[in-house]
């Protein structure tokens, strides 16, 4: 019999870097007011610490009860994560194996994620100055200044900002008050709601296409039965999956429920928050770390309050305590950065089916190109398959074309004597038509920089980090060499450090197609978006609202630029090498290759006119290259999964990792052999198809000065697993504490 509510005794996760579940003494006052997920202070070690209330717990022994510390302050009325909430993030602490405390407090906005925090957050007010019906100009003509305030209110219709008032008119606060004592002008205020992108201004749609109008009936039929059900969307580029998630959500809303929408990166996305807060309002809250603290914790409260029943927002929203959760969305759902890469490693996709499970909500996984994950389980039926294989307005696809560079090489103009151009002929001349039109040309190549290595011409010595494992980046306009794992930047030396020798600059990246493309269009606008030029949200999202009013002509990017866009001026895409990533040493690169190269396809065509994709590749019959160009998911799947199957390789296993690095070799190299010795011993029986590769150095042998390992474990099944990483997370704490090591479920990148 479990214990009752008004126990003695409770079960607390602590919100530090420790596993288990802890038990404290009640005090008198607070029995029978705790409740899951409450926040409390409670005494841990020598200093208090943050930790959430769970259960009531069993009586302990005697002489432990007597050993008991009590806890020490409930910190809020109510908890701050409600119960369904904490039912997720304890799946996900034990499945991603992290300790439950703190990944409860991760799921928590700031503002209420240490033990002194706890504050409301309150919206931004905005003051309005308004021209009251009494207002006369005329009787103003003896106060210039006054005349000068009212006139600029009644120039821009009647009411505006004091703060744009007082930019525009010198002293104009002062004046304002003026004209409030006369009965020109009142005033109001309005509260701002945080981090919602203005809308778009497009209004609903009178009628659907009949694909779109099929899936929203088949949602609506779900959603108005009840309970849960998975839903795999796969439409193409432009086919209006964002209106079927509006959709859906307004048949929500009508029934009381609310929604979760989550996105990869909110400001890549612009778009879609603009179309759900121009259909919806203030009703929006958007959750992302672009916004201050106060901002996020506000929108968290509105949602936990009730007071606000939509959230879109990045992975980590899956957590947001969404009330009444009828439907979640998860929009581009094959993007790797639904997968967290530090702390605690989840992939948001799989718990938005989990949360949705857990709700007996409605989940849509939606996407041009799925996850092979998710097209497996709809081929098994786990997911209901629907497909939007037509653009909206009957628009038609791009058209693909290849440039073979075994064929067509970029040549250097006549009497250039400078690096040899990457563009060839064709992309060249298509450029050129395109700008002529007046429309807008996007070029991707998925690698930053001038130079992606620096060599020497006379002993081939390559300029690497003395950190990592990897070569350095040439970027050229800052005049240094950049490592792209650890940060380290270096002046360019004139000549190779080893024998004095000429360096070539190899490789190249979108610095350098930026650069060609000025040099070529000298009359052409040219940005380029990627992490370097995009260094904050707010330049990324000026950038982008740049490229949207058509301020710029040729945008080069990484790929930031396939990120969910919508530019209807966009009639042509150039991808500049469609092979970079093909040599990857990990089983997910052709995916990766051919789910990329679709998604920046994509942005082309979008508008009134025709769109065209040209790419370049010296590996065009690679399949996923191959495949892209035929518009073949299908056939490309089939192909993939096949080789999938034959190797073992998820979705047909289930995987972990255990990483293992530190700044021995020989200390590392050895606490890697010992996890997999002990993970061999705990190998479920052969029969079982359970299989440990490894111990292995990683891909990148070295980063930031650290050594590198890794030990891998797949299985048919994630309970398969449970016994080698049970096994491995014992020997932890015995290993040297200059090793560290990660146990990553579900991986996303082998590297």
């Amino acid at each position: 019999m479990p214990p009752a509510a008004d126990s003695p005794f409770a079960l607390v996760a602590v919100g530090r870097p420790v596993r288990g579940e802890f038990t404290y003494a009640v005090p008198e006052a607070l029995r029978g007011t705790l409740a899951p997920g409450l926040r409390v202070r409670i005494p841990f070690g020598k200093a208090t610490a943050l930790g959430f209330y769970l259960a009531p717990a069993d009586a302990p022994a005697p002489d432990v009860v007597k050993k008991l510390k009590p806890i020490e302050q409930a910190l809020d009325d109510a908890p701050a994560l409600p119960a369904e909430v904490v039912e997720l993030v304890r799946f996900a602490a034990a499945h991603y194996r992290y300790p439950l405390g703190e990944a409860l407090r991760a799921a928590l906005p700031p503002g209420l994620s240490k033990a002194d925090e706890g504050r409301e957050a309150k919206a931004d007010v905005v003051r309005f100055a308004a021209v009251t019906p009494s207002a006369e100009l005329s009787v103003l003509t003896r106060a210039p200044a006054q005349h000068a305030a009212l006139s600029y209110l009644l120039a821009v219709g009647g009411r505006a900002d004091v703060e744009e008032v007082a930019r525009a008119i010198p002293g104009a606060r002062e004046l304002l008050r003026k004209l409030e004592e006369r009965g020109f002008v009142g005033f109001d205020e309005q509260e701002v709601l945080p981090g919602i992108a203005e809308g778009l201004g497009q209004a609903r749609p009178e009628t659907l296409t009949p694909e779109q109008a099929d899936a929203v009936a088949a949602l609506s039929q779900a959603l108005d039965a009840g309970g849960f059900s998975s839903f795999l969307l796969h439409g193409v580029t432009g086919s209006g999956k964002t209106e079927v998630y509006l959709r859906l959500v307004e048949r929500a809303l009508e029934q009381g429920k609310g929604a979760l929408i989550l996105v990869p990166e909110i400001a890549l996305t612009p778009q879609l928050v603009g179309r759900f807060r121009s259909r919806f309002g203030q009703a929006v809250a958007v959750l992302h770390s672009a916004l201050k603290d106060r901002e996020r914790l506000l929108a968290w409260q509105q949602l936990r309050r009730g007071e606000v029943k939509i959230a879109v927002g990045v992975r980590s929203a899956i957590f947001a305590p969404v009330k009444d959760l009828g439907v979640v969305v998860v929009d581009e759902e094959h993007d790797p950065s639904f997968k967290q890469e530090e702390k605690l490693r989840y992939q948001a996709r799989d718990l938005a089916v989990v949360r949705a499970r857990q709700a007996g909500a409605l989940v849509i996984l939606g996407s041009a190109t799925p996850s092979f994950e998710s097209f497996e389980n709809a081929r098994r039926g786990r997911y209901r398959l629907l497909t939007l294989s037509r653009r909206v307005d009957d628009r038609p696809m791009p058209e693909l074309g290849l440039v073979d560079l075994r064929v067509e090489r970029p040549r250097q103009p006549e009497g250039k004597t400078e690096e040899p151009p990457v563009l060839s002929p064709t992309l060249r001349e298509a450029i050129a038509q395109t700008l002529e039109k007046k429309q807008q040309v996007i070029l991707f190549l998925n690698r930053r920089g001038h130079a992606t290595f620096l060599v020497c011409e006379v002993c081939g010595h390559p300029l690497k980090c003395p950190d990592c494992d990897v070569c350095l980046t040439h970027h050229l306009s800052a005049r240094r060499l950049q490592c792209h794992y650890c940060g380290r930047a270096d002046p360019v030396p004139e000549s190779c450090p080893e024998c004095h020798g000429t360096l070539l600059r190899l490789g190249v990246g979108t610095e350098r197609i930026e650069a060609e493309v000025a040099a070529a269009f000298p009359h052409a606008r040219v940005a380029r978006l990627d992490r370097d030029a995009a260094t904050s949200a707010e330049k990324l999202t000026q950038l982008l609202a740049g490229f949207a009013r058509r301020e710029i002509d040729v945008l080069v990017g990484t790929q930031m630029v396939a990120k969910g866009h919508d530019f209807p001026g966009v009639t042509l895409v150039c991808v500049v090498l469609a092979d970079s990533a093909l040599a990857l040493p990990d089983f997910r690169a052709a995916e990766r290759t051919f789910h990329l190269l679709t998604q920046v396809a994509g942005r082309a065509g979008r508008g009134k006119d025709a769109g065209r994709v040209l790419v370049q590749s010296y590996n065009p019959q690679a399949a996923p290259i191959a495949f892209m160009l035929a518009g073949d998911f299908q056939g490309f799947s089939e192909a993939e999964l096949k080789r999938r199957r034959a190797l073992n390789w998820p979705p047909y296993s289930r995987m972990a990792v255990l990483r293992i690095e530190g700044s021995s070799p020989e200390l590392t190299a050895r606490a890697a052999q010992r996890l997999a010795n002990v993970m061999a011993i705990a190998l479920p029986h052969v029969s079982r198809g359970v299989r440990l590769l490894g111990p292995a150095p990683a891909p990148i042998t070295r980063i930031k000065g650290k050594t590198r390992w890794q030990v891998v474990v797949k299985g048919p099944t994630h309970t398969d697993l449970c016994g080698p990483l049970d096994a491995a997370e014992k020997l932890l704490a015995s290993l040297p504490s200059s090793v560290k090591v990660v146990i990553d479920v579900d991986p996303s990148a082998m590297l």
